[in-house]
């Protein structure tokens, strides 16, 4: 019955309500009568049925079951601290303590008026109006829910505390023969007021429902008496009964049960609605989880419409790519049949519409495999911007003697001046030597030998103001893993991580391949803005905006990454700056990931770097991490070690678990702390002779640059210039840097496109200085061939326009011409020798460009219509007008031949008289 009345038809959930209706709602609910009322009856609908009516006087049409809904949620949130507006614990607290005004005090006036007291057997009478006295019987009504019962009207239950005995039923006996008289003449001799106190659950009623069946209701064990509503005179004379009863009762100290009754109700009512709250809780939880697994199946659902759309994508792209390849193959069958044209009778065609860039690189086709997940083939597939460029130089790697036309590398952030210098240093016999513990499982944080002078050498070179800790250190092989682990170990999936962009682009990968981090751009540009004093400038104010921006896009941002020096922009950071930054991220509660890859390479004496190390305290120690490797400052990418610093316990640790996946082989780690432990070689020969080198490329570069009228930011750290060929482009769009940069890799030099960084204005480029002399030259003239056919075309695109708008003064031309035309034409028709000639002329023609359709090309020779003659005049007047056909096709001159007379009409029609 609980059940069915719970969850039946009566069972009605309210629709969304607003922030102002719950307010109206809980102002309501929370006041003093409404309170006292919900705890003095028994049965509290028609209690929110006026509520509701209340509501739809101020406009707010809501039912009383919508109403008794949402107040238990309210309640349950409230107990679960999950309310959303500090408004509504306001009012929850104004509602409790109006509850326990009402529960411990006397008679209250309720909502409309006072409380009814109801003496059992007079019906339709007015109660007393004294409140009833210490000792008085305690009534309790409940009702059966079903809907007979409702229709009929609900039984009433009388519960007696204490014994009965004979005197009582003597009482009884006695007052039923005495008749409605005597009924009233006792109840005058009593005390006067004498009332039934109703008293109920809250007005939650989960205990109306559990009381419906009748048993458990009552707080003690005492006898029952149910009455059932019979006739009138036994209303009477159980009434009477009940006044004697009682009144012996107080003689008795009934004052006392009637207390502890009270209490031991009262306590059950307290346990029943917790009880009830417990179940109401799990049930919205459950409902919760419910509505998950409807929000993961609809992520499915939708993922695979996105899977399915992508394989109609790939067969698309695949029949294409095959209708293509036949297309290919029956143009080369057709050249193999058709005569080869000389050299003379080659054609400048014109432009046309610029290539399209290939979705796939290679001989692959975008298909999805079927032995791969998602994720795998989302990896596979993956394809950064430069991957087309570094296919084609992986197959075509310049080499001085084996390939002297192959592709320059000018792309890749790799220093390559020191090779003597390391090559010597490595080949010493301190470097070989093989002990069992390096070819044995190490700590995967790294052997405690390597960690140890990690800790001494960040010490030193960073200038830290007290000794560093080799237990803070982690070695992993590469910054690229560190980045991985990090992001794996300090953001969950689908979180993000702040970044001032351009920066380097492989950082991406880093953190999404494995762990589904999303990178959030703090865009930086190349004009400087507001207080910004040169371009590409970093400050606080762009990281809050990045940061409100990223939360208005319901991004959860975990954590900054800064980098220092810059990659690709070459900017030192100050200390002061440095330190805003970090502010910034302590006010946020943002851990810092400070990649400072570069920091040995600062090669301009007037400029210093301050590492964060170096600072007297961290504003926020456990959420700083610092980065270091040996792949820029010791030129030694290829062996892949990396090193962070933390003083966070539990990110060592963690990271701690992840080492066996990114591990370093022991045979390195060792060679890594013998080089750690030269100083006298780092100090005297490997870092002067360095920097010495760096900043002796870097001048090269920059004057050639300048030589190139090229500009870029003059910085003086790293192994790249940062410069701008916008220029050159001839819209300033990505799609046409990309065309820039295909046309870099078509003179066989490889760059790095602004695009591949994140940079938000187009034409800017990273080009690397830091390698040999000749190779850099050789490159630098690659790209000045590139850039002047950038020139040229852009002026054969001007002369062609100019060409086009001189085309219209030709028509006037041609209207002067009209008599001199009609005459050719008469004197052409004369003969049908010559009209029979003239159906089709041949003329072999040098390089020009093609105007018009009615002018076809068949190997070199012109087909000419005899009935589209005037457009043959138009159009050879085209070609004079924007070639210099007619100056190589002059005829030469008989002696005391007038030149006037050679025209080229003339010539053309004494040949077909011929």
């Amino acid at each position: 019955m609980h059940l069915i009345h719970v969850y039946g038809k009566k069972y009605e959930r309210g629709s969304n309500w607003s922030e102002p209706e719950v307010l109206e709602l809980l102002q309501i609910w929370s006041d003093v009568p409404v309170q006292t009322e919900l705890v003095t009856c028994l049965r509290n609908q028609h209690v929110f049925n006026r509520i509701a009516s209340t509501l739809r006087q101020k406009g707010i049409n809501r039912t009383g079951d919508q109403c008794r809904e949402k107040i238990k949620k309210l309640k349950l949130e409230y107990k679960q601290k999950t309310l959303r507006s500090a408004r509504y614990y306001e009012l929850m607290e104004r509602a409790q303590s109006n509850r326990s005004a009402a529960t411990s005090g006397s008679t209250l006036p309720l909502w409309g008026g006072t409380v009814t007291n109801q003496v059992t057997g007079m019906q339709g009478s007015e109660a007393p109006d004294q409140p009833p006295r210490a000792g008085e019987i305690l009534e309790i009504k409940t009702e059966v829910m079903s809907s007979d019962d409702e229709a009929v009207g609900p039984p009433e239950m009388l519960y007696e505390f204490g014994p009965v005995d004979e005197d009582d039923e003597a009482g009884a006996a006695e007052h039923k023969h005495a008749g409605p008289n005597t009924e009233e003449n006792t109840e005058m001799d009593g005390e006067q007021g004498n009332t039934h106190v109703i008293c109920s659950p809250s007005d939650c009623s989960d205990q109306n429902m559990t009381g419906s069946s009748g048993a458990g209701v009552s707080p003690a064990t005492a006898p029952i008496v149910m009455r059932d509503g019979g006739s009138h005179g036994d209303q009477v004379g159980g009434s009477g009964s009940f006044h004697q009863r009682k009144r012996r009762r107080v003689g008795r100290g009934g004052d006392g049960v009637l207390s502890n009754a009270l209490a031991g109700y009262l306590s059950w009512q307290q346990t029943a609605e917790e009880r009830f709250l417990a179940l109401e809780e799990v049930r919205m939880q459950q409902e919760a989880q419910a509505e998950e697994r409807r929000e993961q199946q609809e992520e499915r659902r939708a993922k695979q419409e996105r899977d399915h759309e992508f394989r109609l994508m790939s067969m698309l792209t695949k029949v294409l790519s095959s209708s293509r390849g036949t297309e290919d193959q029956s143009a080369s069958t057709s050249r193999e049949t058709l005569p080869v044209p000389s050299t003379s009778q080659t054609y400048l065609l014109p432009n046309s519409a610029k290539a399209v860039p290939s979705m796939l690189w290679g001989d692959q086709t975008a298909q999805y495999s079927p032995y791969l997940s998602r994720r795998g083939n989302s990896m596979r597939l993956h394809q950064g911007v430069l991957q087309e460029g570094y296919n084609q130089y992986h197959a075509n790697v310049h080499d001085e003697n084996s390939n002297p036309h192959g592709i320059i590398n000018l792309g890749t952030s790799e220093n390559k001046l020191c090779f003597d210098l390391l090559q010597k240093r490595l080949m010493r016999p301190d470097m070989l030597q093989i002990e069992p513990a390096i070819l044995q499982y190490p700590d995967w944080k790294g052997h405690s030998f390597l960690r140890e002078e990690v800790a001494k050498f960040l010490s030193d070179y960073c200038h830290s103001p007290k000794p560093l800790k080799p237990k803070n250190v982690v070695v992993m092989n590469g910054c690229g893993s560190l980045f991985s682990a990090l992001a794996a170990t300090l953001c969950d999936p689908e979180d993000a991580i702040l970044i001032p962009s351009p920066f380097y682009g492989v950082i991406t990968e880093d953190v999404d391949l494995y762990s589904s981090v999303k990178l959030h751009h703090v865009p930086l540009y190349s004009q400087p803005t507001g207080s910004d004093v040169r371009p590409f400038q970093l400050t606080v104010e762009k990281l809050e905006n990045s940061l409100k921006e990223a939360k208005k896009e319901g991004l959860n941002i975990k954590a900054l990454i800064l980098l220092n020096p810059h990659n690709p922009l070459g900017e030192v950071y100050s200390s002061e700056e440095m330190i805003s930054f970090l502010e910034f991220a302590k006010m946020h509660k943002l851990h810092v990931l400070v990649d400072e890859i570069y920091m040995l390479s600062v090669f301009n004496k007037t400029d210093t770097f301050r590492s964060v190390l170096s600072l007297d305290g961290l504003p926020d120690p456990q959420r700083t991490h610092i980065m270091w490797g040996v792949s820029k400052d010791f030129a030694m990418s290829g062996m892949r070690v990396g090193m962070v610093y933390s003083e966070n316990r539990d990110l060592v640790q963690a990271l701690d678990q992840l080492g066996c996946f990114h591990g370093v082989p022991g045979p390195t780690q060792y060679q890594m702390a013998q080089l750690l432990r030269d100083r006298d070689w780092l100090n005297s020969e490997f870092l002067p002779e360095n920097r010495q080198r760096l900043r002796e490329a870097h001048s090269f570069m920059t004057e050639e640059l300048k030589k190139l009228d090229i500009p870029f930011l003059h910085r003086s750290a790293g192994f790249f210039i940062w410069a701008d060929l916008s220029k050159y482009l001839s819209e300033k769009t990505f799609a046409e840097e990309l065309s820039l940069w295909r046309c870099f890799l078509k003179h066989k030099v490889l760059l790095s496109c602004g695009q591949a960084f994140s940079c938000v204005s187009p034409g800017w480029f990273r080009i690397i200085f830091t390698d040999q002399l000749h190779k850099l030259k050789l490159g630098v003239q690659r790209i000045k061939n590139a850039l002047e056919e950038l020139q040229g075309s852009s002026v054969l695109e001007t002369q062609r326009t100019t060409s086009d708008e001189q085309d219209d003064s030709l028509g006037t031309a041609r209207r002067e011409d009209t008599k001199t035309i009609d005459e050719c034409k008469e004197q052409t028709l004369k003969t049908s020798s010559v009209q029979t000639k003239l159906d089709t002329v041949h003329i072999k023609t040098e390089p020009v460009s093609l105007p018009d359709e009615n002018f076809t090309v068949i190997n070199g020779q012109s087909d000419i219509r005899s009935e589209s003659l005037d457009s043959l005049i138009g159009t050879l007047r085209q070609q004079i007008h924007t070639s210099d056909w007619l100056e190589k096709h002059k005829p030469e001159l008989a002696a005391g031949q007038d030149p006037t007379q050679l025209d080229v009409f003339t010539d053309l029609l004494d040949k077909a008289r011929k």
